[in-house]
């Protein structure tokens, strides 16, 4: 498939969303993952909230380009993702079946080209919702729109749009989203400084209630093994985080969630620990 062309809407704002959400968790978690060569992986994850805990395995088969998944939990549920490549040049074919709630099931298409990208998932249940997302442009600029239409109400449950333009070392990005009663403006600039770490600006509106937000966040590589964040928001809401590599491919984090607004409330810790022996 192509990488040379405007990406999936997904992608609009991704880097700036990666720094100020991404590994942030207030829960324990434990990922021991196997490989065996090129055919199987297997991934184990336990996560504790709060007392209650669940857990999930993974096991990956790969065969030439294409891949199947299948995740089993702790309550019972099965899902199995088929991705296939290529069906069509340019394409990627994506089926993933749930069971025993089959009505989750849905196939979707992507497809990546030079200057267009989309994607159109389609339930596969009686009533199905039918999703469809399309970007046009370039790598450095790109313009995007989404929609999710059930048609068991016959209804738009959403329809978002966006445009990000990039450069070298910067990306910035617009999302009006929620049927038009949010928007999200962000901008990232990556600084020497920061050993090849980046800033953040977010500002986001809700028009229905005119609450803003704004968040800044920076990302600081420490070492080729440990990269640190943070980030604050105006309603004093902070947060940090530490990803360190103990041994290669094997990760600690561990993240803290404070609001210095209210001082008197306990701070929230969660920690994550990635296996890879």
């Amino acid at each position: 498939m192509s990488s040379k062309g405007p990406g999936l809407f997904y992608d609009i704002g991704k880097k700036s969303r990666d720094i100020l959400t991404k590994d942030y968790t207030s829960d324990q978690r434990l990922t021991v993952t196997s490989s065996s060569g090129n055919v199987l992986d297997l991934n184990s994850t336990l996560v504790k909230r709060g007392r209650l805990s669940s857990g999930d395995v993974v096991a990956k088969f790969k065969y030439n380009n294409s891949t199947v998944d299948v995740k089993v939990d702790t309550e019972s549920k099965i899902l199995t993702t088929f991705t296939v490549p290529d069906i069509v040049p340019s394409t990627k074919t994506i089926a993933s079946i749930t069971l025993p709630d089959y009505n989750s099931s849905k196939l979707e298409i992507q497809y990546l080209h030079d200057h267009v990208a989309f994607t159109a998932a389609v339930g596969l249940n009686q009533s199905p919702s039918i999703d469809f997302s399309a970007t046009i442009g370039t790598p450095s600029v790109a313009f995007g729109a989404e929609t999710s239409y059930t048609t068991a109400t016959g209804k738009f449950a959403k329809y978002n749009a966006g445009v990000s333009l990039a450069k070298p070392n910067s990306n910035a990005s617009v999302i009006l989203a929620e049927k038009g009663d949010s928007l999200k403006a962000s901008y990232l600039h990556h600084l020497d400084k920061l050993n090849g770490g980046a800033v953040v600006g977010e500002i986001s509106r809700r028009f229905s209630t005119n609450e803003n937000t704004l968040t800044v966040g920076c990302s600081y590589i420490l070492n080729p093994q440990t990269v640190v964040k943070a980030k604050l928001n105006n309603h004093g809401n902070l947060g940090a985080l530490l990803h360190h590599e103990v041994i290669p491919k094997s990760f600690l984090t561990i993240s803290g969630a404070f609001e210095t607004q209210a001082l008197e409330r306990s701070p929230k810790f969660g920690f994550g620990l990635s296996l890879r022996p």
